[in-house]
Formats: C-alpha cells, sequence, structure tokens
C-alpha cells in the first residue's frame, strides 16, 4: 500500500523578538553535516548577531574547525545560551556579550572583552541586523531610518574600528550583506540601503587595509529561513518566503555559514574585496 506523501510543514510566522526555539520549521544552523578540518585552529572569531540564525551556524562552523568564539547578541538571552553550548559541544571558548552594536562604546568594551578572554582576535564578522517592512516610503519614520542604519552600518563602523588596533597581518573582516544590496527590495528600502552601504564599505575598506595584510570580504545572502523573517513578515509572505528563487526555495544558515569559513580560513588567503552569493540560483552581475 502506498503511503500518502507526508505535507510539508509550512513556516509559521513569529512575532517581533521571539526566539528561533518558538519556529517552525526550526532552521537548520547546527552544521550537523559539515566536515572540518581544522582550518581555523587557535583562531579567535568575534560574530555580531551569532546568537541564531546565520550568526549561529557561522560560530559553530568555526568552532568545528579549531577557533573559539565571541559572539555579541542584543536581547534573546535562550538562543545565545543555546548557541553557547553548541560551541562547548566542539571543545572550544564560547563567550556571551550582551548589547547594542549602535552604541560605539559597547562596542569598545565588548572588543577589549574578547580580546582579554580569548587571548586576541583573528576574525571579525559583522553580522548583526534588522529590518522592518514598509509598503509606502512615506511610511519609513525618522526613528525606523535611523535605527536600520545604525544597527546595521554604524555596529559594522564601531565594532571594526574597535577592533582594528587588535588586527594584525593575516587576519580578516566579513561583513554580512544581502542580495537586497544588488537587486533592491520594493519593501524594504532602508535594509536594502544599508546592505548597500555594507557592500561598498567592504570593498573600500579591502583596499584602505591592503598594505596592512588584512583581508576583508563579504557574503550575500539570498532569502534564508532565520528568526529574522517570521518576525517581521506576514504569514502569506513567510509561506511564499523563498519560492522565487531558480532554486524554489529558501537557504538554510547551514548553506550559507561554509562562505564565511572559506573567507576566514587561508583557502581564501588571496582573496580581498569580494563578495559571495549564496542565494538560491540568482545571478548577481555581469
Amino acid at each position: 500500500m502506498v503511503q500518502p506523501k507526508k505535507k510539508e510543514k509550512q513556516p509559521q510566522p513569529l512575532q517581533a523578538n521571539d526566539n528561533e526555539k518558538q519556529m517552525s520549521p526550526r532552521p537548520q544552523d547546527r552544521m550537523e553535516n559539515y566536515l572540518a578540518a581544522n582550518k581555523l585552529e587557535g583562531k579567535r572569531a568575534i560574530i555580531t548577531g551569532g546568537d541564531s540564525g546565520i550568526g549561529r551556524a557561522v560560530a559553530i562552523g568555526y568552532a568545528k574547525e579549531g577557533a573559539d568564539v565571541a559572539i555579541i547578541f542584543h536581547e534573546n538571552t535562550g538562543d545565545a545560551e543555546e548557541t553557547r553550548q553548541c560551541v562547548e559541544q566542539e571543545g572550544r571558548i564560547c563567550l556571551l556579550i550582551q548589547g547594542d552594536i549602535g552604541d560605539p562604546q559597547f562596542c569598545r568594551d565588548a572588543v577589549r572583552q574578547a580580546v582579554e578572554e580569548l587571548g586576541g582576535l583573528d576574525i571579525v564578522v559583522n553580522n548583526a541586523g534588522e529590518q522592518h517592512p514598509q509598503a509606502n516610503l512615506e511610511d519609513i519614520s525618522v526613528e525606523q531610518l535611523e535605527r536600520t542604519f545604525r544597527t546595521n552600518v554604524f555596529g559594522a563602523f564601531f565594532l571594526t574600528q574597535a577592533a582594528l588596533e587588535h588586527l594584525e597581518e593575516g587576519t580578516c573582516i566579513i561583513n554580512t550583506t544581502s542580495i537586497t544590496s544588488f537587486q533592491g527590495h520594493p519593501k524594504l528600502l532602508d535594509y536594502s540601503a544599508t546592505k548597500g552601504a555594507m557592500t561598498t564599505f567592504t570593498r573600500s575598506l579591502s583596499q584602505m587595509l591592503a598594505e596592512r595584510k588584512i583581508r576583508v570580504n563579504g557574503v550575500a545572502p539570498g532569502p534564508i529561513w532565520t528568526p529574522l523573517i517570521p518576525s517581521t513578515f506576514s504569514k502569506e509572505e513567510v509561506e511564499k518566503f523563498g519560492k522565487d528563487t531558480p532554486l524554489k526555495r529558501p537557504g538554510q544558515p547551514d548553506e550559507v555559514a561554509p562562505s564565511f569559513i572559506f573567507l576566514a580560513s587561508d583557502d581564501a588567503s588571496y582573496m580581498s574585496g569580494q563578495i559571495l552569493h549564496p542565494n538560491g540560483g540568482e545571478i548577481i552581475g555581469g
């Protein structure tokens, strides 16, 4: 007897600031099938937005490759603790630092704490971000515009400024930008603008730091199933999320993290000022 095919579990919306445990289905961000090769043995990394989603997968992937990590998060202590447990299961240190990267003093304090407790700094991952969809330009308030830029752009500037004095030749900076930086998005005008800024920041900073032999690259994910999506889009939008890509589905954090691992490793020693595109098959550029 042929068994009926199980219906796929549809993504369900969350309320803003809900944690990853409440997502249905849960994101794949534990890097369970990832095969490590000691590519980051002895390295020390700081990752903003490291409590869930892409940031969590990167933190776990780095730990599997031999790195100790400090993750900066804003609100969800439950998610952050879960990430720490996953990193520690790999035998690595995971330092949790809670605060707002839009505050330059917090960024200086966070970097100082990470350097003191990890013994140095080799990798900076500017990954934290927020988005607030609006149907009309007129609906974007001054407060929303300033908040989105402060988190997505100012935070990366502040953290990188604080980290630079600790970075030596051979270290690297990796920035999370977005496919919206290249294609735009009709409901994410301010978010898309911040990601455009991050793409240009990546390219310009790579030129500034080339003489110091510090590499700067970026990753521009397409639609990835993270807590940011169900907490900001409607139920109808969530159900269709990612289905307009050539691969007809959203990506998972586990499918993005290897780009960050590659860019942090010696395998990418001749790459700087570049953007990788794990985006479900969309063609970017010429």
